[in-house]
């Protein structure tokens, strides 16, 4: 089985990239235009908040928590990472005050990119081993053959299994930057 990708294919994924950073730029556009950027400060909380609860879906896959659809967190993972990202972006802005907050934010775009890529990974295994379960179905093949043949031909878990060796070790930078920036930040926080 190969891996062919048309535009078709990836520009769902892209589309949601580019709307992602469009969408951050016009967000922090409006608020510098209506004379509300310090909104976008508290926009890191939220941001910061909606991506920590994403990973309920991380610990369901963990057996960590027994409660709630896989489907159902999975999308919501998808989603509230976006919405997350979205905020932190405008919580960023393009105002370059430090290192550790520009290289989480650099981070968590490509934690964004990884996870729309494996998303796509997904979904096209999938479109595979269903094209070729039709195609041996046609061919009257008995189920237990039919499986045995999807079970051999699967690219599923060993994709998935690489696109995560990939995809863990940028979220767990991410988070290490992340929670720098986070805790740099409430020590100098002027509290008065």
């Amino acid at each position: 089985m190969h891996l062919r990708v048309s535009f078709r294919q990836i520009f769902p994924s892209l589309l949601t990239y580019v709307l992602l950073i469009t969408g951050a730029i016009f967000c922090d556009y409006i608020l510098h235009l209506i004379n509300l950027v310090w909104v976008g400060r508290y926009f890191g909380i939220v941001g910061s908040t909606l991506i920590i609860t994403s990973f309920l879906y991380s610990m369901k896959k963990r057996k960590m928590i027994s409660w709630g659809s896989p489907k159902f967190l999975l999308q919501s993972h998808e989603l509230m990472g976006w919405i997350g990202a979205l905020l932190i972006l405008v919580h960023g802005g393009i105002h370059f005050n430090a290192i550790i907050p520009w290289a989480a934010m650099m981070f968590m775009l490509i934690v964004v990119g990884s996870g729309l890529t494996g998303k796509f990974l997904l979904q096209n295994t999938k479109e595979k081993l269903k094209s070729r379960e039709i195609e041996l179905r046609k061919k009257s093949f008995p189920e237990e053959e039919i499986q045995q043949e999807l079970l051999s031909h699967s690219l599923l878990i060993e994709t998935m299994q690489k696109w995560r060796r990939i995809h863990m070790p940028l979220s767990m930078i991410f988070f290490a930057l992340a929670s720098l920036h986070i805790i740099f930040t409430l020590l100098l926080w002027r509290w008065n």
